[in-house]
């Protein structure tokens, strides 16, 4: 891609020189658009560079993503004058995405690069993703079959750590600087469980209860009749203050059993059921959670 690898422990301002000049170099692209932090950067980053013309903002809309954030997209790209795309996509059509096995992301983005594709292609563009160094420790197989159909991660080559991310963000009056991480509603159930329209549907019903009664950063993990909330540490007294608005709106999504984990938000804590995920080894004194695709 021409430009020269950035170390992590550069200057933030070298990094986002760096960033522009690859994505420069890159002539025309089309962001993967989720609306979140790193995609969010990237796409206004883009847009700053190469002008509406040669940057387009993707945004893959089915019932993986949940309604709010179809939404957040289509604000920002107002906000911000993006040239914005939302386009259909079909994952829930792939056995392999509805059987839920522990290579689920991997097929959800392969389905979101065989749709971008032709945009991308129509406009000789490169598709791009907001990829930062601190998801490649992370489990996630999308990023393979992002690679394999020939999306490039421009933050990775620039050095960008997540937290990078956020005050590059920050400086440039982003206001999703700091919006809480988020991933599709798939995430939320056990890997071995089927995914289905109507289960996304409920927790999507469900997250937006919680959401509307103040909670930033909230999962429902999907366990059948019982839902398991995790909200930040934090807020984990005003969750039980809040227990009647919060049983009373879960059930009314469909759930009959409401539960609160009292460890709280963890990314990637599916994970860590006994035989969620095969052994893998990692070097003393790191996490021993293998994550999901940004969950």
């Amino acid at each position: 891609m021409g430009a020269v690898e950035t170390s992590a422990t550069a200057p933030l301002d070298t990094k986002i020189t760096e960033l522009e000049a690859i994505i420069g170099e890159l002539d025309s692209v089309a962001v993967a658009f989720s609306g979140g932090a790193d995609s969010a950067f990237l796409a206004f980053v883009a847009h700053r560079v190469l002008g509406p013309d040669r940057c387009v903002a993707v945004t893959a809309v089915s019932p993986s993503l949940a309604g709010a954030e179809e939404v957040e997209c289509r604000l920002l790209a107002d906000e911000w004058g993006l040239t914005w795309v939302p386009v259909d996509t079909a994952e829930m059509e792939r056995a392999a995405y509805r059987a839920n096995d522990v290579d689920r992301c991997y097929h959800c983005k392969a389905e979101l690069m065989d749709v971008v594709a032709p945009i991308a292609s129509a406009r000789r563009a490169t598709v791009v993703l907001g990829v930062n160094l601190d998801d490649l420790s992370d489990h996630r197989p999308g990023q393979r079959a992002a690679i394999e159909r020939g999306a490039v991660f421009p933050m990775v080559q620039a050095g960008f750590t997540k937290a990078d991310v956020r005050e590059a963000s920050r400086r440039l009056g982003l206001r999703t600087w700091d919006k809480p991480a988020a991933a599709c509603l798939a995430s939320r159930v056990p890997y071995g469980t089927p995914v289905s329209v109507e289960i996304l549907s409920r927790v999507d019903r469900a997250e937006s209860v919680l959401h509307d009664l103040g909670f930033r950063q909230v999962r429902v993990r999907h366990y059948g009749e019982t839902a398991r909330i995790e909200v930040d540490e934090a807020e984990l007294a005003r969750a039980v203050s809040a227990r009647r608005e919060i049983v009373e709106g879960l059930r009314s999504a469909g759930y009959r059993y409401v539960t609160l984990d009292l460890e709280g938000f963890r990314s990637g804590n599916l994970n860590e059921a006994p035989g969620s995920m095969p052994t893998v080894r990692r070097a003393p004194g790191a996490d021993h959670r293998v994550q999901s695709d940004a969950d």
